[in-house]
């Protein structure tokens, strides 16, 4: 196994990172908190803190909220070719910043820098879609079957939203919401994760120089979530709640959000298979399942969790599958040569821990990793296990971490069946030569993406969105994404 876990001389001050954030940033103002507390960020590579951000509360909440609803009318009024224009601008900009933001990932999330810089490029692309698809936006006139009147059809902006996105892909998940909400004349309030909240004030900046006015994008960071939220969604100017993160999470903001019937868009868990059948190509195969496993060290909802591999190339997959895993370089994701940076806290690695204890109870053995590293640093080695037992707890939680238990499957049906076992129906992977098979397999696994004999699945110009308890709504493609932040408005006439 390769390890480098020293850090490198990074020629900056951490605590300039500060710089990133000058407080919250309501209305167009970088103001602090009403209290006094702060949040500190810390890089997982080295558990040192490495800046503080305001710490927003109830106050903080209600003028995020006066903001976002005092710009709406303007903005909702602003021409759609304009606002397509403010967004192309963003794209530009961040396509001008893209290193120093994928390096600012790199310190507060730990990702390695090609997955740093491969997010910046995917964030910044929602900015580039939405642009074009913000001048299309079209409504729809009919003629009402008995003929006695006409139907049109108007699309509206929904409203004030409230957008809440995880630390896994700082930049991405934030750009997804924000992008078709401007698109679609909405303003809105994003609350990013504590863990990872410089790259969202980073973004706030350069919407600014971008040109997006003020109050149309608000961004605060809070250590008291469930009350800060719950306030906001209270107020009757909300209208819409998007939120990325866990299923339990999701599941709690569905109920604070029916309190006040609002709109509801929810990314959540996910446990993806990766099913490979006797006539794959192997070599393609492990490709892709490298990527679809070890982008961002696996933490990802749309990471191979249950790796499905037929019998007849089983053992001859695990071989070289784990040769490839143990030859991934460790480190802090700064560093150029690193492959796998840390995990995101002390608590990700020890549920890590907890997965694979259980399943090396039951069985498993570990051709690769499966010990946690010592040192600094929230660092655990890419892992894989073979002979996993069905009932190990890894097979219906997410594992979130480069960990890819591998199970032996003999028939079609039997995959499917064990593809489909599980709660959620986010993402999957096929791998076959027959694309009969590959169609007839994707068609009857419950999930909201396939990934046909490719190990990436995400992409702007497609919906994104899983089944089951995966998640409500779809975030990107060609209309899907706008439509979350849209009303259709149904006019009858006649004449």
């Amino acid at each position: 196994m390769n390890i480098n876990k020293t850090s490198p001389n990074l020629d900056y001050d951490p605590f300039a990172l500060n710089s990133f954030s000058r407080g919250l940033y309501i209305g167009g103002v970088w103001r602090p908190a009403g209290g006094e507390g702060w949040i500190q960020v810390i890089d997982p590579a080295t558990e040192v803190v490495i800046a503080a951000v305001p710490d927003a509360g109830l106050a903080d909440a209600a003028a995020a909220v006066d903001a976002a609803a005092s710009a709406a009318e303007s903005w909702r009024e602003t021409a759609p070719r304009k606002r397509s224009e403010i967004l192309r601008r963003c794209f530009e900009l961040m396509v001008e910043r893209s290193e120093t933001l994928a390096r600012l990932i790199c310190l507060e999330n730990g990702k390695a820098l090609r997955d740093a810089r491969g997010e910046v490029a995917y964030a910044a692309e929602f900015f580039r879609w939405n642009a074009e698809e913000a001048v299309r936006i079209s409504g729809e006139f009919g003629i009402a079957p008995a003929g006695g009147n006409r139907i049109v059809v108007d699309y509206q902006p929904i409203g004030v939203c409230v957008l809440i996105t995880p630390w896994n892909f700082p930049a991405a998940m934030a750009t997804r919401k924000i992008a078709p909400a401007l698109a679609a004349g909405c303003t809105v309030i994003l609350k990013p994760a504590s863990e990872t909240p410089l790259t969202a004030y980073a973004l706030a900046a350069l919407y600014e120089e971008a040109g997006v006015p003020r109050g149309v994008v608000n961004v605060m960071t809070t250590s008291t979530p469930g009350p800060v939220i719950a306030a906001m969604l209270a107020d009757p100017r909300v209208r819409k709640l998007s939120f990325t993160g866990s299923t339990g999470v999701g599941r709690t903001l569905l109920a604070e959000a029916a309190k006040n019937v609002i709109s509801c868009s929810m990314e959540l868990g996910g446990n993806a298979p990766f099913i490979v059948f006797d006539d794959a190509d192997i070599d393609a195969a492990i490709e892709g399942l490298m990527v679809a496993k070890m982008r961002n060290a696996g933490e990802a909802c749309t990471a191979a969790n249950r790796i499905y591999v037929q019998s007849g190339i089983h053992d001859d997959f695990a071989e070289k599958f784990a040769r490839r895993m143990a030859a991934l370089r460790v480190g802090p994701g700064v560093n150029a040569d690193t492959a796998c940076g840390p995990m995101i806290t002390r608590k990700a690695v020890e549920k890590i821990e907890r997965l694979v204890a259980d399943a090396i109870s039951r069985g498993a053995r570990a051709l690769c990793g499966g010990r946690t590293l010592a040192g600094r640093g929230f660092f655990y080695p890419p892992t894989v296990l073979v002979d996993v037992s069905p009932a190990a707890d890894l097979g219906c939680e997410e594992i979130f971490g480069p960990v890819a238990p591998l199970y032996r499957f003999e028939t079609e049906a039997e995959v499917i069946a064990a593809a489909n076992n599980t709660e959620y129906g986010l993402a999957a992977y096929i791998y076959t030569r027959d694309i009969g098979r590959g169609l007839r397999v994707a068609s009857k696994v419950e999930a909201g993406m396939i990934a046909l004999n490719r190990g990436l699945v995400s992409d702007p110009a497609a919906p994104f969105g899983g089944v089951k308890q995966s998640g409500l709504g779809r975030e990107g493609g060609q209309h899907h994404g706008i439509a979350e932040f849209m009303e259709a408005k149904y006019i009858a006439t006649s004449f």
